[in-house]
């Protein structure tokens, strides 16, 4: 098993005022050709939004974007004609495909807090879409729960790649053995708050860890732990 750690204070900053956001990836101001990508995941940036801020109308195409909503409440606007607000726990998903716009301002009184995902898709100029699930973290408690998938259900959002996001919330210590799907090679280990040791290495809160060369992975996780993987193909 191969891996790739990335400290939170070493992450890259695109801080604008009303925006704050942590690149755990190359992304913008931030070129690093070593963090170029984690295989088919281009960007993953730890996004806060101040009251009033937001991104204005701006367009997508052939790329999977994801949003997983950590605090605060935010509006999405779409040229498909969606008008909704997303709040703490909900995921929503962009299969931009041929192209679409959309605009997304915090409309809450205190800061919005999301993980901003991009993935490459698998197939190229597909009909665009938009997608959103709520998962209430008290029903998910000491588990793994699939959020987003290439798989279509009522269950979790689906995205355009053969693609599993899972958000783990663990109130005790645990161990957590997880296997991947045959044809993905690669798993990105986010630690939103709290701490897990994957081969006895220690991942922080706002830490990251790339693994790769392996089939499965155990996740030991302290108490009062919140994490998200994403388990994702090495290229098309």
């Amino acid at each position: 098993m191969k891996t790739r750690l990335t400290r939170a204070a070493d992450r890259g900053l695109k801080d604008i005022g009303w925006l704050k956001s942590y690149l755990s990836l190359s992304f913008g101001p931030y070129p690093d050709p070593e963090r170029s990508g984690f295989g088919l995941l281009r960007v993953f940036n730890d996004d806060v939004v101040q009251p009033g801020g937001g991104f204005g109308i701006h367009g997508h195409a052939n790329m999977e974007i994801i949003s997983v909503m950590l605090a605060g409440s935010m509006n999405h606007k779409d040229t498909l004609g969606y008008t909704e607000v997303v709040h703490q726990d909900w995921v929503q998903i962009m299969s931009a495909g041929t192209g679409l716009r959309h605009e997304e301002h915090n409309v809450g009184d205190t800061d919005v807090n999301f993980l901003q995902i991009w993935i490459e898709p698998k197939l190229q100029n597909v009909g665009p879409r938009y997608q959103r699930r709520q998962f209430p973290e008290a029903k998910r408690a000491n588990q793994l729960t699939t959020v987003v998938s290439n798989e279509e259900g009522q269950a979790h959002c689906w995205i355009n790649q053969n693609a599993k996001l899972s958000l783990g919330y663990y109130t005790e210590a645990q161990t957590v053995d997880y296997t991947f799907k045959p044809l993905n090679k690669l798993l990105f280990l986010f630690v939103i708050s709290g701490s897990v040791a994957v081969a006895g290495q220690a991942v922080g809160p706002r830490d990251s860890l790339g693994i790769w060369e392996t089939d499965n992975v155990s996740i030991e996780t302290a108490a009062d732990t919140r994490f998200l993987l994403i388990e994702c193909p090495i290229n098309h």
